[in-house]
């Protein structure tokens, strides 16, 4: 996380109507769980809105940005890509190789929305599933995030936060932070 290269998530497609949601709680998971960016396409405007606001609350860094071709920023990335998709080789198996790496370079994680293309598949260093069942792309990052930081990213300082949850066994307490 710190002193180390970038992790960006790339969120490949977006459905009006249908992915609003989810291309959102991909961008929430994403920062939360330790990447540092998030490329979303145009249509995707509502979610890159609420992440946005959430980080402005919530603190930071964490940058989304609006990409109308995505595939020139996978094709462009310069450095290691992973692809998460329930067709790749299990975590467990690739996730040391995948951290090494990412100690060189930085780190670009392909989200799909819709069915991805087989160029991506081809693009990528890995194509990298957290399970080989039916599942969502949301739980997917969150658990390959969770093995590449290997837990760090639970206790990660958030700068810049104007609002901090209140960890607590019972209640909901959210408050202002204190300068």
């Amino acid at each position: 996380m710190e002193n180390s290269p970038e992790v960006a998530v790339l969120r490949l497609g977006h459905r009006p109507g249908r992915d609003e949601r989810m291309t959102t709680h991909v961008g929430l998971t994403a920062r939360a769980l330790g990447a540092d960016r998030l490329f979303v396409e145009p249509a995707a405007a509502g979610a890159e809105g609420t992440v946005s606001e959430v980080t402005d609350r919530f603190g930071g860094p964490f940058e989304v940005e609006s990409t109308d071709s995505p595939k020139t920023v996978l094709r462009d990335w310069e450095g290691a890509t992973c692809h998460l998709t329930m067709y790749g080789l299990p975590v467990q198996g690739v996730e040391g190789e995948i951290r090494k790496a990412h100690r060189e370079k930085p780190l670009l994680i392909v989200v799909g929305a819709e069915k991805v293309p087989f160029s991506v598949y081809e693009r990528a260093d890995w194509n990298l599933g957290v399970t080989n069942q039916p599942h969502s792309e949301v739980a997917a990052l969150a658990v390959f995030l969770d093995r590449l930081f290997e837990g760090r990213e639970l206790d990660r300082e958030w700068a810049g936060a104007i609002r901090q949850v209140v960890p607590e066994a019972t209640g909901k307490t959210v408050e202002s932070v204190e300068k």
